[in-house]
């Protein structure tokens, strides 16, 4: 069955995908280009948050956690001074007096270290404006290549994993439909060809062409 022959149903669902698809990723869409911006133009004004960033650091006191496992004990650490986050970065000390770990959302990094012996951690906390808060979630993925063992244990970084998981999906879903839309357009079909044979060479030398230059 050509394309000329699909059903026009068909045609009227691909239609509404597009648009309706579309509507829901947008804000999605202009999230990561500004953070994109943001990680590829460091010197721009609106994208020097760091420098102004906002440190304070306090003493609280605690109980040592008795939770078999690094990650359990991190947990009771977060629930005895009220801090929710993505654990990263567990070190204890060889003597087990010592149990340091970071907390990070976006936004936020949080950096806790504790002495059990004397019952006192110490909890230094760096907070970023709205501009850092767009360039966290741009990576903001709770899991690392080099570190196999971390795992996402905040629920919220499952839920936007999620939504990155629905946003790919999306994007692909608009591809398509794209494509179709405009192969289906036969007056436009020549031009689309030049147009989209000019981004395939364009992703391919940047995702195998880099590597061919020594």
């Amino acid at each position: 069955m050509s394309l000329q022959n699909v059903p026009r149903w068909i045609e009227t669902w691909n239609r509404k995908f597009h648009i309706y698809i579309g509507l829901y990723l947008l804000l999605f869409v202009w999230l990561f280009s500004i953070s994109g911006l943001l990680l590829n133009h460091p010197k721009w004004r609106f994208a020097q948050f760091w420098p102004q960033r906002k440190q304070s650091s306090l003493e609280r006191p605690i109980q040592p956690p008795t939770e078999m496992g690094d990650l359990a004990r991190a947990r009771n650490l977060m629930k005895q001074l009220d801090i929710s986050g993505e654990i990263e970065g567990i070190t204890t000390s060889p003597e087990k007096e010592h149990f340091d770990f970071k907390v990070v959302k976006p936004g936020k990094i949080i950096d806790i270290k504790t002495d059990l012996k004397a019952r006192r951690a110490t909890v230094e906390q760096i907070q970023t404006n709205g501009w850092g808060v767009f360039y966290m979630l741009h990576s903001f993925t709770g899991v690392r290549l080099n570190d196999p063992k971390q795992k996402r244990d905040w629920f919220m970084t499952r839920i936007w994993s999620l939504s990155m998981d629905a946003v790919a999906l999306g994007m692909l879903v608009m591809v398509f439909s794209g494509l179709y839309m405009w192969y289906c357009l036969k007056p436009k079909r020549r031009l689309g060809l030049i147009i989209l044979g000019l981004g395939v060479l364009c992703c391919g030398f940047f995702v195998f062409g880099l590597g061919w230059i020594h």
